[in-house]
């Protein structure tokens, strides 16, 4: 049977699950307790696999193209959060403070490592700088994305410091990455055949931590507090920054000189946020706080530019090779 066009893809729908689940059936102490522990398991289990699954040769073929990842860094950490701040006059009467904080939020975040990957590589990008700009996006996020968080929304961690949230995400995602890393010489090939096991601890451990978050805004009364409206006004927030962002992403590649391979991964590791990061450092940024509407954003943006850059990478798909890269591709 032909799957209807107008649903959305399983993962999608298992999040509404979980929020509709974690709406009427919260997790409450001890049980909640333990599905915290569960989850930081399942977060260290995701970034040790990254790390035993992506290869040293891709990210050194990829490294040497700086001025493709410094425009790539740029969209990610300068672009993103001055948009967001440029917007507040309208978005944080439209969509309220809190939504907006989180929308702010989004904007510190690093790209995805995955989804810009296989993008790409549906587009016919430059595959390797791709990998190599988005793992980098991710490892340096961990260091960055503190420091945005603490400029844009005057948060600094648990500990009280921007140091303080560092470490933490240090010890939470870049260690397991590193022993992965290490690793990687007995296990890679393993998880690289056995590649579905990673997509299944990377969206079991975002539903988990979705499942908790929203439990413990449930119980705070997230639902009573947020009108409709600001939710519908959300979605279109969400449209209109990724719009901004592909629509410069799209120019200034033009106007540094890029080729196509080029601009393809420019777009897609530059446009992205990442889910599988974030949740987890929003833990850690706003521990002590409620997260489910500050990770709201997030979820809805991180489902609205895979759509809309699937959309796009299959129209790249479709073009025509120009005579002159054909010809360059016969042997002499």
């Amino acid at each position: 049977m032909t799957r209807p066009r107008f649903l959305p893809d399983n993962f999608t729908l298992m999040l509404i699950t979980v929020v509709i689940i974690a709406s009427f059936l919260p997790a409450t102490g001890q049980v909640a307790v333990g599905f915290g522990w569960l989850t930081n398991i399942a977060i260290a289990l995701l970034f040790f696999l990254h790390g035993a699954k992506l290869s040293r040769e891709s990210i050194i073929a990829g490294a040497g193209h700086w001025r493709l990842h410094l425009l790539v860094f740029g969209l990610t950490f300068v672009l993103f959060p001055l948009l967001g701040l440029a917007l507040k006059p309208v978005l944080s009467p439209l969509i309220g403070k809190d939504l907006y904080m989180g929308i702010l939020y989004l904007c510190a975040l690093p790209a995805t490592v995955q989804s810009a990957i296989a993008f790409t590589s549906l587009a016919r990008g430059n595959i390797p700088a791709a990998i190599c700009s988005a793992a980098a996006s991710s490892l340096f996020g961990i260091f960055l994305t503190p420091l945005l968080v603490t400029l844009l929304l005057n948060v600094h961690g648990e500990g009280g410091s921007t140091l303080d949230a560092i470490i933490k995400i240090s010890v939470q995602l870049l260690l397991p990455f590193i022993a992965g890393q290490i690793m990687r010489r007995w296990i890679g090939a393993w998880v690289a055949r056995n590649k579905n096991w990673l997509k299944f601890v990377d969206q079991g451990s975002i539903l988990l931590v979705v499942y908790g978050a929203f439990s413990e805004a449930v119980n705070e009364g997230i639902w009573q507090k947020t009108p409709i409206w600001d939710l519908a006004g959300l979605v279109g927030v969400c449209c209109l920054l990724l719009t901004l962002v592909l629509v410069a992403a799209t120019l200034l590649s033009k106007l540094f000189g890029f080729n196509q391979e080029d601009r393809i991964t420019i777009l897609f590791c530059g446009s992205k946020k990442s889910l599988a990061t974030g949740v987890p450092m929003a833990q850690v940024l706003f521990a002590g706080s409620t997260i489910g509407l500050l990770i709201l954003p997030l979820m809805l943006f991180h489902q609205i530019q895979l759509m809309v850059c699937a959309v796009v990478a299959q129209r790249y798909a479709k073009r025509t090779e120009p005579v002159v890269e054909l010809m360059a591709q016969v042997d002499p």
